[in-house]
């Protein structure tokens, strides 16, 4: 076969069905080893294996045969000498052939690569010519000419539909629970063919929305109810692969979440829907936001909303009625709430019984409205059922009072919801302080801070000795406090004493008396130091200061020399500080 030519082939194969072109190889290889193992004929046990050659189209069909010193199954066995005997009439065979051939003008080709394909295949099998070996014997090019006409087409034929089931089972189960759009290619009484794109599917007179038609050509939304894969248990699953509809809650479900965008952002959401296509269908809906209504975000202004999403629910005269109802926790008032358009009167719970399967309870209406709650062929009432889960016994009033049933009014009912909602809310509320009140109550885990020590720098003044002689102490002054580090503080030299004749209040007055600072005026009827006598002087205890070796200095020199000079200004008699004056008014003296 001409290689481009089964290249192309197998490529229009492959697109025509959707699948991978190695998907056709291999249902091609295997349709050729199930058509030789029923040409030989001796039993489906044959060791077969088919060989296909996309470089130049050459396709090769060999048995194996397990080389055995005494043969008991000549179909499975074969002994030395006769594979010895097969391999080389074989191998002398196929050259004779091709030497006929290969000069020929008339012969493709691509027959004579099939030859020389061939004649390698079985030079390969010498090294097996021992005994524990398998040997292969390939099938005359003439036999495979037979093999390819029937046998393999319908081998063929049923490996590519399972592949192209395998591929559309992968493409369409991320789709189960989803609304497609189709066209009809085909409609009668029963069914209708929908084309979804990569098929074509059956959407079954069940599965139709009541008496709908279509008409060729139209297209039309479906629900993909299930996608089944090609087996299941080891075994081909039986009945459609992809099954469709529109009867189904899911698919009501899925046109209120197109329609309505409430639902789809999820402000609003369906806790329930009980459905009869193509006559009644109760929607139960939820907010969960205080001021958004539930059942008004559906139905839509005038009943714009639902009235969209009855369109597309079948082209029958009786269209499909959709009662859209408040969700309540409260077991009654969503039993009232589903019966509608009746007006319930009020809701008795029966007590459980162990024998029935579901709840029980009984529902009172006025005498004219009974056949409003049940409905046309009991219809609501069923859906009402089916929708709450409870077994709900509709009665009227009269008959509740004839037979003296106890029941909870609606009003109650509702009261009693408003309660529950409140203390719901309160215990949310409280939960929520609760835990804010944990968060803010968690300590932070412990830091371990290194100390940091404030150093201070010491220098002595120089001062005049006047009699008594007075020592007179070292300027004291507290450094910044040094930036937080995270490494330990290097520990400091030990500390020293110093002994001083100052109090820490002279000190502070004297390094207050800066000119660039102004400070208050000086007392000059307060004495001067050289006035002091011994016996006014106040002892004063020694201090001790840290002294950190690496602290930089608090005033430069040239600042201590103008406080020194100023300082020795005080010490004249004579001297008048010129502040003095600046208050003089001439006129008041």
């Amino acid at each position: 076969m001409d290689a481009v030519e089964f290249r192309t082939a197998v490529n229009a194969i492959a697109e025509t069905k959707g699948i991978d072109p190695s998907e056709v190889v291999s249902a091609l290889k295997e349709a050729l080893e199930k058509a030789y193992i029923k040409y030989l004929g001796g039993g489906d046990d044959a060791e077969v294996l088919a060989t296909i050659d996309e470089e130049n189209g050459a396709i090769t069909v060999c048995q194996f045969k397990n080389v055995v010193e005494e043969v008991e199954d000549d179909y499975l066995e074969i002994s030395l000498e006769d594979a010895k005997e097969d391999y080389e009439a074989s191998l002398e065979h196929l050259k004779e052939e091709y030497d006929d051939i290969k000069k020929s003008k008339k012969v493709p080709q691509s027959k004579k690569n099939e030859y020389l394909f061939l004649i390698e295949k079985v030079k390969e099998e010498k090294s097996h010519l021992k005994y524990g070996e398998k040997y292969a014997m390939y099938a005359p090019l003439t036999e495979m000419g037979k093999l390819t006409i029937n046998a393999v087409k319908a081998t063929l034929k049923m490996r590519i539909a399972e592949s192209e089931r395998s591929a559309l089972y992968e493409i369409y189960k991320d789709h189960i629970g989803e609304i497609i759009t189709g066209r009809v290619e085909k409609y009668d009484d029963k069914s209708a063919l929908i084309n979804i794109g990569r098929t074509t599917v059956e959407l079954t007179r069940k599965a139709m929305i009541g008496n709908e038609d279509f008409t060729v050509g139209e297209t039309v939304k479906v629900y993909i109810q299930e996608v089944k894969s090609v087996t299941a248990d080891g075994k081909p699953q039986k009945g459609p692969q992809i099954e469709i509809t529109r009867s189904s809650e899911g698919f009501l479900k899925r046109l209120f979440e197109e329609e309505i965008h409430e639902i789809f952002e999820g402000t609003v959401l369906i806790k329930g829907i009980a459905r009869e296509a193509g006559v009644r269908s109760k929607v139960a809906v939820y907010s969960s936001l205080e001021d958004v209504d539930a059942t008004g975000s559906c139905i839509g202004p005038g009943g714009s909303r639902i009235q969209k999403i009855v369109g597309q629910l079948g082209n029958s005269n009786d269209k499909e009625k959709i009662d859209v109802i408040a969700w309540s926790e409260n077991p009654g008032l969503f039993i009232a709430e589903a019966l509608r358009p009746a007006t319930v009167i009020g809701v008795a719970i029966n007590e459980p019984d162990e024998e029935d399967e579901r709840p029980s309870a009984t529902a009172i209406v006025k005498d004219e409205a009974l056949s409003v709650a049940i409905g046309k062929k009991g219809a609501n009432a069923r859906l009402a059922n089916k929708l709450t889960g409870y077994s709900i016994d509709v009665i009227t009033l009269s008959v509740a009072e004839e037979d003296g049933i106890k029941y909870t009014s609606i009003e109650d009912l509702k009261k009693s919801a408003e309660e529950e909602k409140k203390v719901k809310a309160r215990a949310a509320f409280a939960a929520k302080s609760f835990e804010e009140a944990a968060k803010k109550a968690e300590v932070a885990p412990a830091v371990e801070v290194t100390p940091i020590i404030d150093t201070v720098e010491v220098e002595e003044e120089t001062v005049e000795e006047v009699a008594p002689s007075v020592e007179v102490a070292p300027v004291v002054e507290e450094a910044a406090p040094a930036p937080a580090v995270e490494e330990p503080v290097k520990p400091v030299e030990p500390t020293i004493q110093v002994k001083t004749t100052k109090t820490i209040e002279d000190l502070e007055a004297s390094l207050s008396s800066k000119p660039a600072k102004k400070q208050a005026k000086p007392d000059y009827k307060k004495k001067r130091p050289h006035q002091i006598s011994d016996d006014e002087v106040e002892p004063v205890k020694p201090i001790e200061v840290t002294v950190a070796p690496e602290a930089m200095p608090i005033y430069t020199e040239e600042e201590l020399a103008e406080i020194e000079r100023e300082e020795s200004m005080y010490d004249d008699e004579d001297y008048i500080d010129p502040e003095l004056y600046d208050d003089y008014d001439e006129d008041n003296y």
